[in-house]
C-alpha cells in the first residue's frame, strides 16, 4: 500500500473487491481510469474495471506511457473480450487511451503529478476538468474522492468539489468505504435519477397544458374576429 501525507496507509473499499481496491489504493492511474469509467455501469463494475486491465496487461499495476502506445485495436481487444470491462468497451477504451495520452503529454507519464502540486482545489479542478472524459461533475467526484479518502487537500478543496465535497455525504463514489455506504450512495443516486424524472414529466406537462391554453386562447380570437367581419358584412 501507499501512504498518505499522514503516514498511513491508504485504504479504500470502492470496487468491494479486494485485490481491486488494493490496486485502487496504491495506484494513481488506476484510481483515475476507475473514475473514468464510472458512467452508466455499477460503480463497483467501473473501478474493478484497472484491475482487470492490468491483469490483461501482464502487470500488477497500469502505466500511462504503455497504454499511449498500445495499438489501439489490439487495446479495444482488452476491453472487449468477455467480461467487458464496460457496457460500452469501445467508446471506453479509446477515452482510457486518449486519457493516458493526455497524461504522458502533459504530466510525463505521472497520474499524480495532476494533484501534487495543486495549491488550490479550483486549481485541481481545473486540471481534473482539463483531462480526456472528464466533465465538471466527474472532476468534482474525482477532487472530492482525492480529499476524503487520499488526503489531498489543497486550500479550498472541499468548495471546489461542490457538493460531493460536504463531509459526512452519500452522493458519490467519493464516499464508499464499504458495503452500507455504497447502499447509501445507490440510494442516495436512486432518489436524484426520480426526482429528474418527476420535474422532466412536470415539466413536459406544464408546457403541455400553456401550448393547450395558447391555441385556445389564439381560436378564441380568431374567433373574435371572424365574428366581426361576419358583423359587417
Amino acid at each position: 500500500m501507499t501512504r498518505s501525507d499522514s503516514g498511513k496507509d491508504i485504504t479504500v473499499r470502492i470496487a468491494q473487491r479486494p485485490e481491486a481496491d488494493e490496486l485502487l489504493g496504491r495506484s494513481p492511474l488506476a484510481a483515475l481510469v476507475g473514475m473514468l469509467l464510472d458512467q452508466q455501469v455499477p460503480m463497483e463494475w467501473a473501478f474493478t474495471g484497472p484491475f482487470t486491465l492490468a491483469e490483461r496487461m501482464g502487470g500488477d499495476d497500469l502505466d500511462a506511457g504503455e497504454i499511449a502506445a498500445y495499438n489501439p485495436e489490439a487495446f479495444t481487444e482488452l476491453f472487449t473480450a468477455k467480461p467487458a470491462l464496460h457496457r460500452y468497451p469501445g467508446s471506453m477504451a479509446k477515452r482510457v487511451q486518449q486519457l493516458c495520452q493526455f497524461l504522458v503529454a502533459e504530466y510525463g507519464g505521472e497520474a499524480s503529478a495532476v494533484w501534487t502540486d495543486a495549491k488550490t482545489g479550483d486549481e485541481l479542478l481545473k486540471r481534473l476538468n482539463a483531462l480526456p472524459g472528464f466533465g465538471t461533475q466527474k472532476a468534482q467526484i474525482f477532487l472530492a474522492l482525492l480529499g476524503k479518502q487520499f488526503a489531498v487537500r489543497p486550500t479550498g478543496w472541499r468548495a471546489a468539489a461542490g457538493p460531493y465535497g460536504e463531509a459526512g455525504s452519500h452522493r458519490s463514489v467519493a464516499d464508499i468505504t464499504g458495503p452500507d455506504s455504497l447502499t447509501q450512495v445507490r440510494a442516495h443516486k436512486q432518489e436524484a435519477k426520480a426526482a429528474a424524472k418527476a420535474a422532466k414529466t412536470a415539466k413536459a406537462t406544464t408546457t403541455t397544458a400553456t401550448a393547450k391554453a395558447t391555441t385556445t386562447a389564439t381560436a378564441k380570437q380568431g374567433a373574435k374576429k371572424d365574428a366581426k367581419k361576419s358583423a359587417k358584412k
